[in-house]
């Protein structure tokens, strides 16, 4: 009985064996069903109002990776704007691991000093030193404005006027204008009629003459070769009526940038861009991007990355904004010090890296 039992103990043995052989083999050549089978991972996308063009091209991008990744699932949330979104992460530690969000360089670099200097906007200081994922596009809102008045030739002829800015949850048509007018021109609330209305309430404001200028804004990219134009300047282009372009002074962005560590600039749109403008116009303009918490997971982050710079070619079809998107965007401003990680390992791999030494980088005040 004793020699059965040992028999039948090594038989077991043998089909053990066999079974686990059986095992390796299945997964040594069946990688991909493996992965296929892991576990779904959510990443929220903070970003701005629906209707704000860049909400729906992360709707379309988050449709692609449905399609096309096995497990990373992006998830688009409507937000009041970019000054909420990292208002929103600095506070909610629950975000820092499962949420990316929309801001721009300025946005980060304005919230180190937020407090009594900039109270309706970001009423508390935030000196997260946030991981950015990739570069969307140029962004100009806040920084020029028109109107119908032919005398109003320049920002500082605005003084003493009534106009029309963003809300004030707007990071660049409400806050970015209200910073150029009071720093760069000496434009207050106390010295001017200045009201928050949102960009196309203010342009409706305009045409019924209850304001004299409003703030635009329009999209690009580090070489100005494609515009995106912002959907109130259409309304002024449907309207008929005679426009006048006031254009950003280099010198007021300066100021500002001295004065807060920011990094806006100026650039030029060539003639014939924006409606009823054959001459160049000189605007500010600020960099859009998807950052991270320092603590959002690296994997997480090499994935978005590796699925943006794949699919951002073939989405320009489906969504104006995406034809923005280049491997120059996606990387200027970025350094070793103020990416993630993970977006530093997919560039690398993509051959991308070495391309934002070309831009000025992004930099934290302290």
């Amino acid at each position: 009985m004793a020699v059965r039992r040992s028999r039948s103990a090594l038989g077991l043995r043998w089909v053990g064996l066999a079974l686990a052989l059986a095992v390796l083999a299945v997964t040594a050549g069946g990688g991909a069903a493996i992965g296929q089978e892991r576990k779904p991972e959510t990443v929220t996308v903070l970003r701005c109002p629906l209707g704000c063009g860049i909400y729906e091209e992360d709707t379309i991008l988050a449709s692609f990776v449905a399609k096309e990744h096995p497990w990373l699932v992006l998830q688009a949330q409507e937000t009041p704007g970019y000054i909420y979104n990292i208002r929103e992460m600095a506070k909610n530690e629950k975000r820092w691991k499962n949420t990316i969000f929309g801001t721009e360089d300025t946005i980060i670099q304005l919230g180190v000093h937020g407090g009594p200097a900039l109270q309706e906007f970001l009423p508390e200081p935030i000196k997260i030193k946030w991981k950015i994922l990739y570069g969307e596009a140029w962004w100009t809102q806040g920084m020029w404005f028109v109107t119908l008045d032919p005398k109003l030739k320049n920002i500082a002829d605005l003084k003493g006027k009534r106009i029309g800015l963003g809300l004030r949850a707007q990071s660049d048509w409400g806050m970015d204008a209200r910073i150029f007018l009071e720093v760069g021109y000496g434009i207050t609330p106390q010295n001017s009629d200045i009201r928050h209305l949102g960009p196309v309430a203010a342009t409706e404001a305009m045409l019924d003459g209850k304001v004299d200028a409003v703030v635009m804004g329009m999209g690009t990219d580090p070489y100005g070769k494609n515009w995106h134009i912002a959907a109130p300047i259409r309304l002024l282009e449907a309207s008929g009526r005679k426009l006048y372009y006031i254009g950003m002074d280099p010198e007021a962005v300066e100021k500002v940038n001295k004065k807060y560590g920011t990094t806006y600039m100026t650039i030029t749109v060539p003639g014939g861009t924006i409606p009823q403008r054959g001459e160049p116009l000189v605007v500010g303009v600020d960099r859009g991007y998807t950052a991270a918490h320092p603590d959002f997971p690296e994997h997480l982050a090499y994935e978005i990355v590796k699925m943006v710079a794949k699919l951002a070619p073939r989405m320009e079809k489906l969504a104006a904004l995406w034809k923005l998107s280049s491997p120059e965007v996606m990387v200027n401003g970025l350094t070793e010090e103020n990416a993630h990680p993970g977006a530093i390992r997919a560039y690398k791999e993509l051959g991308w890296w070495e391309l934002r030494k070309k831009f000025r980088p992004v930099t934290y005040p302290e």
